[in-house]
């Protein structure tokens, strides 16, 4: 239980990842590039060190240039590509909230939209596609773009169909708490920064603590429920203040506090959690 708590204590808080007295609160290169555990294929690619530029620049030959260059991609995140899954939306090919992100469900929505209109099916967006999707949808407006109500629910990771669990999927943003198959509530979540990321996978609450409070950060987490060595469901006041212009230090924020101490009353130490893209 002791190794349980440090951990807990080190996972989160406000962001900042640097440990109490270290010599900057910037992150280097090295760390930005790196992390404990394996990207997923929807992960922002890490910034090319100084050597592999170096040798690109040396090799041009060795990348052509693509035809068609596309101007949004998987992997890209930008308020571009939020206002391209908010007129995808409008079209009924994503069901999903806007987060800015293009990820695998982004690719999938603009393959088959270029499918059914003539385009070359890649799955990015060239200028053709960009033109055609302009030309059948309105322009989003801000609640569109972000909605204030609780997003929309992605379809549920096949691991999350039996049993207790909880489905958490970083592409639409969402927590759906499920018992064999059936979702019982659902509420918004936040993740970790792209340098303290929220671990993906399948775990299981491994403990529960209504009124935690971090030993590092001395910030509090209410309705903590602990699943992957230190990383926890809790309610934060950041996110119920600051909504997406922060994040945490690995944990899953709640911002319903309403909703999160229901849940928190309802989920038993030993129950599944899943999270994925």
């Amino acid at each position: 239980m002791a190794t349980a708590v440090a951990l807990a204590a080190t996972a989160c808080g406000p962001q900042k990842t640097e440990p109490a007295g270290s010599a900057s609160s910037v992150p280097s290169a090295s760390t930005a590039g790196s992390s404990p555990s394996s990207p997923s294929p929807d992960s922002k690619p890490a910034d090319p060190s100084p050597s592999a530029s170096a040798s690109q620049s040396a090799s041009p030959s060795a990348s052509p240039s693509p035809t068609v260059k596309a101007i949004m991609a998987n992997g890209d995140e930008s308020e571009q590509v939020r206002e391209l899954q908010a007129r995808l939306k409008q079209l009924k090919y994503m069901s999903v909230a806007p987060t800015g992100f293009y990820g695998s469900k982004t690719t999938a929505a603009v393959k088959a939209f270029q499918g059914k209109n003539g385009l070359t099916a890649s799955g990015a967006v060239d200028e053709a596609t960009w033109k055609k999707i302009q030309s059948v949808s309105k322009k989003p407006t801000a609640e569109e773009l972000r909605p204030p109500t609780v997003n929309e629910v992605d379809a549920p990771d096949p691991r999350c169909m039996t049993g207790r669990v909880m489905c958490i999927s970083k592409e639409s943003r969402t927590l759906a708490w499920m018992i064999d198959g059936k979702i019982i509530s659902t509420m918004d979540v936040r993740f970790g920064s792209e340098n303290t990321p929220t671990r993906e996978g399948q775990f299981k609450v491994e403990w529960k603590a209504k009124d935690w409070t971090s030993t590092i950060y001395h910030t509090p987490m209410p309705y903590s429920m602990f699943f992957s060595q230190g990383q926890a469901v809790h309610y934060s006041a950041d996110f119920a203040a600051r909504g997406y212009a922060g994040a945490s230090h690995g944990c899953v924020n709640v911002r319903d506090k309403g909703k999160l101490a229901a849940l928190f009353e309802q989920v038993q130490v030993g129950d599944k959690v899943v999270v994925y893209w």
